[in-house]
């Protein structure tokens, strides 16, 4: 599947779309299908610090509980409510609906991340 090239991409397969200085945050197609069906997500609330590559959350499939890293550093906006009731939608629609946090983030926050093209690499040469 092809990468949507609006945002860039963490080698932990979390993506980060800029809006502005708010940075939209969720996990990749790829992510979602390692995961299985997702029954429980847990957010960090509004107002509440995060930083690049650490567990702001967590996941829960039927698989296992996996925790979400942050691809940026910077302050909790919102939260996906969306997801309390309806935690498929990040199986079902990973790069929209399924959407995790939203991110105030200062100048520079993304230029750590891959492109769509480096992380499609990124994928292939780890074998997925």
């Amino acid at each position: 599947m092809a990468q949507p090239t609006d945002r860039k991409y963490s080698r932990t397969h979390e993506w980060a779309m800029l809006a502005g200085d708010v940075v939209t945050v969720g996990i990749t197609q790829f992510a979602q299908e390692q995961l299985g069906d997702v029954v429980f997500v847990e957010l960090p609330a509004a107002g509440g610090a995060v930083e690049a590559g650490k567990a702001c959350g967590t996941i829960e499939s039927v698989k296992a509980v996996s925790e979400i890293l942050s691809p940026v550093t910077g302050e909790v906006v919102e939260a996906n409510a969306a997801l309390e009731g309806r935690p498929e939608l990040v199986n079902q629609d990973p790069f929209g609906e399924g959407w995790l946090v939203r991110v105030k983030v200062g100048t520079g926050a993304l230029d750590h991340l891959m492109d769509a093209a480096a992380y499609e690499a990124f994928l292939a040469e780890e074998g997925h």
